[in-house]
């Protein structure tokens, strides 16, 4: 009965000290008040009432930084907003720093990014601020990094959630913005209606150019039929203008029944004959 009581008391205990870690957690072993081993992700045991083990997450978290009033250089209040996302490194010396070189350090990051955002918006202009959230992003991220350098934290990124003005200069700037942008609007309207009206234009010359382009072509063409005319005139007229001349005296006399007397053996007999399709008969003498 003793020996069965013993041994359960040893299952009761060895199930009491059976420790799981997950793999997004690292395990930090304390024995009697001190640093006893890292616990990696699996199975692991240690003595109840002994032993104690605090689990650190080390996957990545975010934080935010939580709305806040900043007066900018150029004395305008201004409600800033940051989210901070950061993780405990996995190794073993790191794991042991977020815990015993930081009390809190979700805490720590928020008060730290809220102090960093007032010193660095400070010396700023509000229209600055809105215009360079890059590099104020940047800033923030660096100067978390070097400040929680012996945390054991790893600071992956900080991004500026909003930066806000007071209504009514945001209301002034609402009427700017709308105001510059009309104004293109209009150079716009203006740089392309000019467009088309040069276009127009060109399209005009290019019509007058195509229309006295031709009108030269035809005149050209006109000039070389006259010319043609001309040489044929020369070649073929000049010639025979003295049988035209006889021809039209034949033909006048013939139209008033005229008889005219033609010698058989001219130029102008063998005209005739070979306009009416006949050879001229030689008379022969008595």
């Amino acid at each position: 009965m003793e020996i069965f009581i013993f041994v359960a008391a040893l299952f009761i205990l060895f199930l009491w000290g059976i420790r799981i870690v997950r793999p997004t957690h690292r395990g930090l072993i304390e024995r009697m008040g001190k640093y006893n081993r890292l616990a990696n992700p699996g199975f692991h045991w240690i003595i109840p009432v002994i032993d104690r083990m605090f689990q650190i997450d080390v996957t990545e978290q975010m934080v935010d930084a939580e709305p806040q009033e900043i007066i900018t250089n150029d004395n305008l209040n201004a409600r800033v907003d940051a989210q901070i996302y950061f993780k405990v490194k996995s190794d073993e010396e790191n794991v042991k720093a977020s815990t015993y070189n930081v009390y809190n350090y979700r805490y720590q990051i928020v008060n730290l990014a809220r102090t960093t955002l007032r010193n660095i918006i400070g010396t700023m202009t509000l229209k600055s601020a809105n215009s360079e959230r890059g590099r104020i992003n940047s800033d923030l991220q660096r100067t978390l990094r070097e400040e929680s350098g012996k945390w054991g934290l790893e600071i992956v990124r900080a991004e500026l959630k909003e930066i806000d003005p007071p209504k009514d200069v945001q209301e002034t700037m609402n009427k700017i913005v709308k105001a510059e942008n009309e104004k293109i609007a209009a150079v716009d309207f203006a740089t392309a209606a000019e467009t088309t009206a040069d276009g127009l234009k060109r399209a005009e010359i290019k019509k007058a150019e195509g229309i006295k382009q031709a009108r030269i072509l035809e005149a050209e063409g006109e000039s070389e039929a006259i010319r043609l005319v001309n040489e044929a005139a020369e070649k073929y007229f000049v010639g025979n203008a003295q049988v035209l001349r006889r021809l039209e005296t034949v033909e006048r006399s013939l139209a008033q029944n005229a008889k005219v007397v033609i010698p058989g053996g001219t130029e102008l007999v063998n005209v005739i004959g070979e306009l009416a399709g006949v050879m001229p008969v030689k008379v022969g003498k008595k």
